[in-house]
């Protein structure tokens, strides 16, 4: 990239959650202070006598909104993607028997962290009951963890480049982040981009069990997930979607587009330290927040408000809020969404950025659900009880992944 930086802004969004069935019912839900996590309805948690009992499963199916033929040439991760995403382009302006782009200038950029899991699992049931025949021919373009963003891609004829990142929870996240490099790169004017994760199954749960990383709180699944409070034990496993359309600003101006947000930077780091443990000394997330501060032109102080990444784990939430005080200081208010619609894995990043834009938009920090009693080691306001009204100019949007990902997004006021 040389020269000065060009302006990236969000013109459209889209999003299927536990809270709802696209990014409006979803935010309102989130406002009001409700759960999306309940009991989960599948035979496996009996089966397999897990002892975790609850998730955060979709509000709307994707059947209720995709035909049903082309749902069954889908996994429920490319699904999900496509619900968001043409929710996304229409609210861009950018839907009709009319190209306002030329798809040779359109981009797709859509992250998972676990991909088509379900039909690899599904499907490997079939051959070993009935044989190589029962096997589908749509199997590998259905498991491929870069299935959401194909599909998206050819969704939306999106000729620039289709990427998936897959860098766990930070997926979504990172996969902005590689929206903005290619638009100031010149290679596309309009990106489709963020995360999408649908595998509430046995595999799945079963290992986040194994590694003690999820909460067991069977008999209250709504008060389950509780980010920054003492009584936190584990994360509570969500599914869905979110889509940002990201375009150059003067492109968007052009064409009369509805400008909502404006993505100003981003930071990626590695930790380099455990595959599934953060580093004690929070400095790759530090970096990582820092990096976004400063791509965006900005400085530390100027940050009124960081959307958490904080997953309702011991040791997870209060090393993030150290990194949050090393690279922000203490006066950005927090909030943390995964304790309203569980934590959407490769989604989660491209939700939570939409949040972020939309609290800026707004002038809302949503409240931390659950939170009753504020971790000691926090030491930072995180919203509880109401969302608060306030003025914000910048926020950051924080993800971090197994692996040792760490991705921040700085979203700023139009």
């Amino acid at each position: 990239m040389t020269g000065a930086p060009v302006e990236v802004v969000v013109t459209g969004y889209g999003a299927t959650t536990p809270l709802g069935g696209d990014a409006a019912s979803t935010w309102e839900a989130l406002l009001a202070g409700k759960s999306g996590v309940g009991r989960t309805d599948a035979e496996f948690v009996e089966r397999f006598d897990l002892p975790v009992k609850i998730s955060a499963q979709l509000a709307v199916e994707p059947t209720e909104v995709i035909p049903r033929v082309q749902a069954r040439r889908l996994d429920r991760c490319e699904q999900v993607a496509i619900v968001a995403a043409r929710e996304a382009w229409a609210h861009a302006g950018l839907g009709g028997d009319e190209p306002k782009v030329e798809p040779e200038r359109v981009a797709a950029v859509v992250g998972t962290g676990i991909g088509g899991a379900m039909t690899l699992l599904g499907q490997d049931d079939l051959l070993e009951s009935g044989g190589l025949r029962k096997v589908s021919p749509l199997t590998v373009p259905m498991l491929m963890p870069n299935g959401p963003a194909a599909v998206v891609s050819l969704e939306l004829g999106a000729r620039a480049g289709v990427h998936a990142p897959v860098s766990a929870c930070a997926s979504g996240a990172e996969a902005l982040a590689w929206a903005y490099r290619l638009i100031q790169e010149g290679d596309a004017d309009v990106v489709v981009a963020g995360g999408a994760e649908a595998c509430i199954t046995g595999i799945t749960v079963a290992g986040f069990v194994q590694s003690r990383t999820l909460s067991s709180r069977n008999d209250e699944p709504e008060r389950a997930s509780r980010p920054f409070d003492t009584g936190r034990d584990g994360f509570v496993l969500g599914e869905g979607a979110g889509i940002l359309v990201l375009e150059r600003a003067d492109f968007a101006r052009a064409r009369g587009a509805t400008i909502h947000g404006r993505l100003a930077g981003h930071g990626l780091t590695a930790d380099a330290y455990h595959i599934t443990g953060p580093d004690p000394e929070g400095s790759g997330q530090s970096r990582a927040m820092l990096k976004a501060v400063r791509s965006a032109g900005l400085e530390p102080s100027d940050i009124d408000h960081v959307n958490c990444h904080a997953t309702s784990t011991v040791v997870g939430d209060v090393g993030e809020s150290a990194a949050i005080r090393k690279a922000l200081g203490d006066r950005p208010v927090l909030t943390a969404p995964k304790s309203s619609m569980g934590h959407l894995v490769g989604a989660a990043g491209a939700v939570e950025s939409l949040f972020t834009m939309l609290s800026i938009k707004e002038g809302v920090v949503p409240a931390t659900l659950n939170l009753e009693n504020l971790d000691p080691g926090v030491e930072l306001d995180v919203v509880a009880g109401e969302p608060r009204k306030m003025e914000l100019n910048a926020a950051v949007n924080n993800s971090f992944g197994f692996g040792g990902h760490n991705a921040s997004v700085v979203f700023t006021k139009v």
